[in-house]
């Protein structure tokens, strides 16, 4: 320990007997390991999240638009190059929070699988950087746009990130880029994208991270033209660029040049000369490289690849290997020619001008409607320069899927994340229109599947302060937990129950359980429920969720019901965070939604043909919005399942126009399983008694998306009736997924014959 002076060393004591922070000059004084530099921030932590969950797989997509059954053909292959894979890697879309996703994956199972892979060379993030950014989403209606409100998990999200300002962005992602920097490979790289109001802080946390030897590049981006904005020019300049910084996690690390077209201006001026039929060259001096009656020659002291020599004989002067690139003046050495046509051009530079943004209006051809897209040829550089054909990919601020929809097409594997479940319907869109496209072009493509995050422990849904002694942790636990089933019961008009596992209150001779803040409903949630119901002879529930997991209806429903419980799934509205509508019982708790088909068969096919879907969402109400609006103005609300235009003219007149004309308004999206229950969903857990992963039935089967239909941008009409699908004959059961315009699934099953009838 260095010597400290007697009045450093009292006052040392005097800060620790008043249970008080050392100043941070002590750092310096008392620890010769110090750092030099160190960015320091409220809040920030060494440590990082470590908690291990299951990733359940709830759906595999690996042959959009099948119409026969060729799980029969193929079980003897690992991969057919056009259709289902049996074994090998499968590429990874998941729903969830990317610190518990990036946790899991460094420290769970699927790590190992992820090192077979020669571990993720490239990571690409665009994270929210945007203070003012939030998780709303504009949904087109007919001809309107109705703007979807974050539900409760993606606004506590938001909260995380932006709740105490830059401080809490900083910590939000210190500790997710500490986790990415331990799942890169040792040639691995990462890009972070961010623009003008944080990229001096995130360039300082990327340093300490990675270590400042490791940066590679700070690239810039031109991401529009100047703005129009009345206040640029007189008050600022135009702000045209966003900032990709560039960070290798070791050395070597893969880094593959590209090259770009020269300029105008360099072409003219650097190939001058124009052959007969056109063409623009340049020639340039020969040195000899040895004497001799047959002379070899180098250009600029660079000696010719293997094989293609630059000859020149003193007997003929056309005896040349590469005449093309060769000519000869009448007097000193021959000369050099090359073809403009000819030269890869200039290597890629740090200022990237060449890319323009995603186009806004129906002629872009990328754009999907997702307001923070990025370009494919963006993704396509980065994705050239630092990983190869085959090589593993991740993206953990997914969006769109611009990384893994270029990923797929460059041949290489991936793994995208995200919190929005609209987020993960887009891209599951996207990548099924890859799919198809590289289908199409007789090209390989890869299966992806959707997963879920598993069980959660407590306190990582109430919100508890991790700085706080382990007695305090659990104090404020059962404090914020208390609270917050009070509130919900209350809104939902329920008394409070005692001496139950699973269950919270009771109304109207149903049992309610609350599920948590700011996770989504489980399945493990939904089975100790059913276990409970059974131990103490329970047959009504209501369980209230602000958001159930994918894939979770109707399998635990169609298990409790044949156990003779019947379980009410209903949605908890954010209006319930409002005193005065929980005060005057306005806040309503809606079910989820319901799917009606119909099969229909052919001999030894079957097909599905949607009936019906019905819906009971709630965003704001009509007599709320009448209530609030201006003379000349509008406003989009969903009430009861439908979406209303309330419009007010000019003399104070209040119209209604309902946008849903038809039930096929609310779906974006639905897919059949022919043979629904033909793949378990097995999962690795940990042994408790020896501490390895061992696998797992969950009871649950996945649903391999065989056939679907959905909207894009431009096409908007959708397909009611599936084809008919060959199949075996025999008893099935048949999966309908239905996924809403608001990114919500809904599942039903259908146990048919085929070669009977259902």
């Amino acid at each position: 320990m260095p010597r400290l002076t007697e009045q450093e060393r009292q006052e040392i004591i005097r800060f620790i007997e008043a249970d008080k922070p050392l100043p941070d000059k002590y750092r310096f004084l008392l620890f010769d390991e110090k750092r030099e530099v160190e960015l320091v921030w409220n809040g920030k932590r060494s440590e990082v999240c470590n908690i291990v969950l299951p990733f359940q797989v709830i759906e595999q997509v690996d042959e959009p638009r099948a119409e026969k059954d060729t799980r029969i053909q193929m079980n003897m292959f690992d991969l057919d190059p056009r259709g289902r894979q049996l074994k090998g890697w499968t590429n990874k879309l998941i729903w969830g929070d990317n610190k518990l996703v990036l946790s899991s994956l460094k420290n769970g199972p699927l790590r190992e699988e992820i090192e077979k892979q020669g571990g993720i060379k490239l990571i690409y993030i665009d994270p929210p950087f945007d203070v003012g950014a939030d998780f709303s989403m504009d949904i087109e209606i007919g001809g309107d746009t109705f703007t979807k409100k974050p539900n409760i998990l993606e606004e506590i999200a938001y909260r995380d990130t932006w709740g105490k300002g830059a401080d809490s962005f900083i910590a939000m992602i210190y500790e997710r880029l500490m986790i990415m920097r331990d799942l890169l490979a040792e040639d691995g790289s990462i890009y972070v994208h961010c623009d003008w109001r944080l990229s001096g802080m995130v360039r300082c946390v990327l340093d300490e991270v990675y270590g400042s030897n490791n940066f590679v590049n700070e690239l810039i981006w031109k991401r529009t033209s100047a703005h129009s904005d009345a206040k640029q020019g007189a008050r600022f300049f135009g702000k045209q660029h966003d900032t990709i910084f560039y960070y290798r996690r070791g050395n070597p690390f893969i880094f593959n040049t590209l090259f770009t077209e020269y300029d105008d201006e360099y072409a003219r001026t650097n190939y001058n000369l124009t052959d007969s039929d056109g063409r623009r060259f340049k020639s340039t001096d020969l040195t000899a490289a040895k004497p001799g009656g047959d002379t070899l020659y180098e250009w600029k002291g660079r000696k010719p690849a293997p094989g293609r020599y630059w000859a020149y004989s003193k007997a003929n002067m056309e005896d040349f290997e590469r005449k093309e690139l060769l000519h000869y003046t009448g007097t000193g050495l021959p000369r050099l020619k090359q073809y403009l046509d000819e030269m890869p051009g200039v290597s890629l530079q740090d200022l990237w001008i060449d890319i323009p943004p995603v186009q806004s209006g129906a002629r872009s051809k990328e754009r999907i409607g997702y307001p923070t897209q990025k370009p494919e040829a963006l993704l396509e550089r980065i994705i050239k320069v630092s990983s190869n054909e085959g090589d593993l990919v991740a993206d953990f601020f997914g969006g769109s899927g611009t990384t893994a929809a270029v990923a797929e097409k460059l041949g290489r594997k991936w793994i995208l994340s995200d919190l929005g479940k609209f987020a993960v319907h887009t891209t599951r869109k996207r990548l099924i229109g890859v799919q198809r496209q590289l289908r199409a072009g007789n090209k390989d493509y890869r299966a992806f599947e959707i997963l879920n995050l598993g069980k959660y422990e407590r306190q990582h849904y109430i919100g508890v302060n991790p700085n706080l002694r382990e007695a305090e942790q659990q104090k404020q636990l059962e404090q914020k937990e208390a609270a917050f089933l009070d509130l919900i019961l209350r809104a939902y008009r329920a008394e409070k129950t005692e001496g139950f596992t699973t269950f919270h209150g009771k109304k109207g001779g149903r049992l309610v359980a609350v599920g948590p803040v700011n996770l989504p409903v489980t399945r493990l949630f939904v089975e100790e429920i059913i276990l409970e119901c059974r131990k103490k002879h329970i047959t009504k529930v209501d369980i209230l969720g602000f958001e159930f997991e994918m894939g979770l209806f109707p399998n635990v429903l169609d298990e409790a019901r044949a156990k003779g419980i019947d379980i009410s799934p209903k949605y908890i509205p954010a209006e319930v965070f409002d005193k005065r509508a929980v005060e005057r019982n306005q806040v309503v708790f809606h079910d989820v939604a319901a799917i009606e088909v119909k099969p229909r068969f052919k001999k030894n096919s079957i097909a599905v043909e949607l009936t019906d879907f019905s819906v009971f969402y709630s965003q704001d109400s009509i007599a709320a919005a009448e209530a609030g609006l201006k003379d000349k103005a509008s406003k989009i609300v969903v009430d009861k399942g439908q979406i209303v235009k309330v419009s007010k003219d000019k003399n104070g007149i209040v119209s209604r126009e309902v946008l849903t004309k038809k039930w096929t308004d609310w779906i974006d999206y639905w897919a059949v399983d022919f043979n629904f229950e033909s793949k378990r969903e097995i999962v690795r857990v940990k042994n408790e008694e020896n501490n390895e992963w061992e696998e797992r039935w969950t009871g649950d089967y996945i649903f391999e998306n065989e056939w679907q239909s959905f909207r894009t941008k431009k096409e908007r009409k959708l397909e009611l009736t599936s084809v008919f699908h060959e199949c075996l004959s025999g008893r099935r059961k048949v999966a309908i997924k239905v996924v809403d315009i608001f990114g919500n699934d809904t599942m039903k099953i259908l146990e048919i014959n085929v070669g009977g009838r259902s």
